[in-house]
């Protein structure tokens, strides 16, 4: 076992540079308002590059009134590549502002979130879904600023992906439609609110309502949904999301069926593997950056203004078209 050295300090920042701790706090810290001489602030940043000092992040949460630590918590989903995306950033949109992401699964954890928050010292807290109200009083007990949902929720609304979706495969002349549905429960509200934007589309274009059918992420279990679509009449289906999509197409080359000749299918969140889908799939893409961006904004105002943040603007949503519609 290696014990850890002793750790550098401001004091010994300011010794090699010949000047107070004073300034060092003002050279690092970039304080407004102190005009330092620029020989004085190259002295300091040298010598907190030759002994490879990092301030403390206690002492620093201390000055300023609150810790840099911006909490993010993830309920029971799966981290597929859009979630992983989307968190990495918006830390680096929080990174741009002097602050630190710290993530939370929430699955299977027996502390509450305020315990949480409190054990890393969270200053804003965001997450997913909505916060419990208790929660919400909680922390706001605590001094953390709890971002709302409806400023600084991670996804875009799914009703209007789940519209785009739709509206696609009408516009390229179909009109009786199906959509497939994830087996997994901790899926199911999300998927209905696409499900709900596929039927709305539907409705506008006077057409029946979308064939909405279940199947596991399996080639034989998929081979019952495309029967059952046949029989239908359906010509094109709207998967929950890309993996289901790319299952899917997977099964009708299984049973000697071709998109979209036979089946037109689109997806939605365009991960990476979405183009190299066999044919590649056209899918919903939703700007990750600038809901990364719009969040961390959502945050720092919470911070600094100590008011609730207006709405975000919605999500930027847009068809990718590739060869499966």
């Amino acid at each position: 076992m290696t014990h850890p050295g002793k750790r550098t300090t401001s004091a010994d920042v300011a010794r090699l540079a010949g000047v107070s701790r004073t300034t060092v706090s003002y050279v690092l810290n970039n304080r407004p308002g102190e005009v330092i001489p620029e020989e004085t602030r190259r002295r300091v940043l040298e010598a907190a590059e030759r002994l490879q000092y990092r301030a403390n992040s206690s002492a620093r949460a201390l000055a300023a009134g609150r810790s840099d630590i911006v909490l993010l918590s993830i309920p029971d989903l799966p981290i597929g590549p859009s979630i992983s995306r989307l968190v990495e950033e918006l830390a680096s949109a929080l990174a741009e502002q002097g602050l630190t992401l710290v993530t939370h699964l929430m699955a299977g954890q027996t502390r509450g979130l305020p315990d949480v928050c409190a054990a890393v010292g969270a200053s804003a807290v965001l997450g997913f879904e909505a916060f419990d109200d208790d929660d919400v009083q909680a922390m706001q007990r605590l001094g953390v600023t709890v971002v709302p949902p409806h400023t600084a929720g991670l996804l875009p609304p799914m009703s209007p992906l789940g519209r785009l979706q739709a509206e696609h495969v009408i516009a390229r002349g179909h009109r009786r439609i199906g959509y497939l549905l994830p087996s997994q429960v901790r899926f199911r509200n999300m998927a209905e609110e696409r499900l709900q934007g596929v039927a709305t589309a539907c409705a506008d274009a006077g057409v029946e309502p979308p064939v909405a059918l279940t199947a596991e992420m399996e080639i034989e279990d998929l081979l019952r949904p495309l029967r059952l679509w046949s029989e239908a009449g359906v010509t094109a289906v709207c998967a929950f999301n890309d993996e289901h999509a790319i299952a899917l197409l997977a099964a009708m080359q299984h049973a000697g069926l071709r998109a979209p000749t036979d089946l037109a299918v689109v997806g939605a969140d365009d991960i990476p593997m979405a183009r190299f889908a066999s044919p590649a799939l056209s899918t919903v893409y939703f700007d990750l950056q600038e809901a990364g961006r719009r969040r961390a904004e959502a945050v720092v105002a919470g911070l600094r203004e100590g008011r609730p943040c207006p709405p975000s603007p919605a999500a930027s949503l847009r068809l990718v078209q590739r060869s499966s519609t």
